[in-house]
């Protein structure tokens, strides 16, 4: 891997560094692209940081100039790289940072905003681990896009034969979801759907009696959003709030005057009292069966009717199995039956031979 300082290290290159750039081939000659976009790049060997069109396609990263160039330079991603924040100043107040660190070195990258920085380190992590992140702030929609990059990552592997084949060579192994996944889920408010802004309206206008406010993912797949439902002289007026993070922790909700809230749950609490309890969190819960049932055919009729099983547990007697009975004779010498030591087989019917 070329030093991460030969990238632009020269603000006009020579005539050998151009036919060095343009060996790198074209981004759609590179394999799977799973995550791209402009990407501040500094590394220890640099005293400034350049801005580069950057593509995760498989599992290393690829730096251009414009999306429309060849790359410029490539960092393989491996298994032993480690990712950090990084708290460091940037003249850009929303801009995030954070390190690379990588087996040559260490590269610092800063994203656009923590949103951004939070999905690339998500998708680095995933193409290099080929494991779902358990310690980044991603919301539930987002984990689950990470999920399918592992499988097809895995998958490309496979089919391609790189260093890390996965146990069968034909087929590849589903990614195993992490409990962290199962934890945020956990850990949303009940009023949490995955749905776009007009299926909320859709959902909220459909079940009026259950409630009129629910959480959402956001439309830039960053952030979450809220959507409410409310009438006004008879006509139904719906309102959508946007809930970005805070970079110190919490959520904010970004009205004229954001109001910061330390958890999801915080959010939806504080719309509720701000509202003096006209906006109600819609919550769906599903009813289950009290008891059990089944479709029965009726052989006679070949009609079907719907059963219902009993409730204390079937008992039913075993069945004992026959047991073998001796043949008996008369003796001529003593009278009664008697067992016949060299005849001890099972009794056939009627009519049968033996």
């Amino acid at each position: 891997m070329r030093a991460a300082g030969e990238v632009a290290s020269q603000a006009r290159p020579g005539p050998s560094r151009v036919s060095r750039m343009a060996a790198g081939r074209l981004k759609a000659q590179l394999p799977t692209c799973y995550h791209e976009g402009y990407l501040q790049k500094r590394s220890i060997t640099e005293k400034t940081s350049h801005k580069l069109w950057t593509a995760l396609c498989g599992n290393a990263l690829f730096f251009f100039h414009s999306s429309k160039d060849n790359y410029v330079e490539k960092l393989e991603l491996d298994e032993g790289i480690s990712l950090s924040d990084d708290p460091t100043y940037d003249r850009n107040l929303e801009a995030a940072k954070f390190q690379l660190f990588l087996k040559d070195g260490n590269v610092q990258l800063t994203a656009p905003s923590l949103e951004a920085r939070e999905l690339w380190k998500g998708y680095i992590y995933c193409v290099s681990k080929l494991a779902l992140p358990s310690s980044f702030n991603l919301l539930p929609g987002q984990l689950h896009l990470l999920k399918e990059v592992v499988e097809q990552e895995k998958k490309r592997r496979t089919v391609g034969g790189h260093r890390e084949r996965l146990a069968s060579p034909t087929r590849a192994t589903a990614a195993p979801v992490s409990p962290i996944y199962t934890d945020i889920l956990a850990e949303m408010p009940a009023c949490y759907y995955q749905i776009s802004r007009a299926e909320a309206e859709v959902l909220l206008d459909r079940n009026q009696d259950k409630g009129n406010l629910l959480l959402r993912q956001g439309r830039d797949g960053f952030s979450l959003a809220v959507s409410t439902r409310q009438d006004f002289n008879g006509s139904p007026v719906f309102r959508h709030y946007r809930v970005s993070r805070q970079h110190e922790g919490g959520f904010a909700i970004a009205v004229e005057d954001p109001i910061p809230c330390e958890t999801l749950h915080d959010v939806i609490s504080c719309l509720v009292q701000k509202t003096c309890g006209a906006l109600k969190p819609l919550v769906l819960e599903q009813a289950y069966e009290e008891s059990i049932t089944f479709i029965k055919d009726n052989a006679e009729s070949g009609e079907k009717s719907l059963e219902h099983a009993h409730r204390g547990p079937e008992t039913h007697s075993p069945v004992v199995a026959p047991k073998p009975a001796p043949r008996t004779t008369v003796s001529p010498s003593q009278p009664g039956p008697y067992r016949d030591p060299h005849d001890n087989i099972y009794l056939n019917p009627s009519g049968e031979s033996r």
